[in-house]
């Protein structure tokens, strides 16, 4: 137990360590929030298609030499968010089928782009640290903290002054059109949103796994709480903790950070569904 303690002191002594956790707890925190609104909406399909095109947009940004990458990544993503949503709607190419064509294109595009202008001698290392989070958290500078508190102050604001408008439009569409909430607006806003906290999130976790982090804490609080409000607050503590937990176990491992991280998502996620089938039990009787 000390030898675990002196490892851990060791490591946070170091600037950069410190930033990987607050930047993984920042990001955690985000995702979750507008993880509850993308599942209950079954949108959940636009994380991990908008991770794919940040992947593409990344390789573009790679492979045109470009310094700071963000400057095509992030409006790329984010205009991927705006087609998967208005082509979403189309008669022609409805949402799942959207959804595949932009991503998949994306994908390949990166990594075919990646293969015929490599910007490196390995380019299976770069392939696998775009997809999967880099193996070390040293990559991280303290631009990512200030960028990732920013983006943070951002989704909190715009999720707090709008809560009941999001919880309108994410169960009752129809009638919050009805009521002149402008519904479309909305969702735009959110996937927006969830296309900047991806691009954020692609150095830490992986242009792949980033979609868990939305994904999982919400379908963990939801297999125990019911009502919206309970679902959220529960998902943003079960994300923060298994962000943290997961950080922590990769430096005492030596394990992929990403992997790490989604690995103590899954294993909350299946934690939460044995409490929720013991309550559901008790109910019944």
């Amino acid at each position: 137990m000390n030898d675990i303690f002196s490892t851990l002191q060791y490591y946070f002594s170091h600037p950069f360590v410190v930033y990987a956790l607050i930047v993984g707890l920042l990001i955690a925190l985000c995702s979750s929030l507008l993880g509850v609104s993308l599942v209950l909406k079954r949108f959940s399909f636009i994380g991990d298609g908008l991770s794919h095109v940040a992947f593409g947009a990344m390789a573009v940004a790679a492979v045109t030499g470009v310094t700071n990458r963000m400057i095509i990544i992030l409006p790329l993503t984010v205009l991927s968010a705006v087609l998967i949503l208005r082509t979403g709607r189309n008669t022609k190419i409805r949402g799942d089928a959207s959804v595949a064509m932009i991503s998949v294109g994306a994908l390949a595009i990166g990594y075919m782009l990646m293969n015929i202008f490599p910007v490196s001698s390995n380019i299976s290392a770069d392939v696998c640290g775009s997809l999967f989070g880099s193996t070390s958290i040293l990559t991280l500078k303290q631009s990512d903290v200030w960028l990732c508190l920013a983006m943070s102050v951002v989704v909190l604001v715009f999720f707090v002054l709008f809560y009941n408008r999001i919880f309108s439009v994410t169960f009752d569409e129809s009638f919050s059109k009805a009521t002149g909430i402008n519904s479309d607006g909305y969702n735009l806003m959110i996937a927006i949103i969830t296309a900047i906290i991806i691009v954020i999130a692609m150095n830490l976790v992986g242009s792949l796994l980033i979609s868990a982090l939305i994904i999982f804490p919400a379908l963990s609080a939801m297999r125990v709480f019911k009502s919206f409000k309970s679902v959220t607050i529960c998902s943003a503590v079960i994300s923060v903790v298994c962000a943290g937990t997961g950080i922590i176990l990769s430096i005492l491992c030596s394990t992929p950070v990403g992997a790490t991280i989604v690995t103590a998502d899954l294993g909350a996620f299946l934690i939460f569904s044995i409490i929720g089938t013991v309550m559901s039990k008790k109910r019944v009787k």
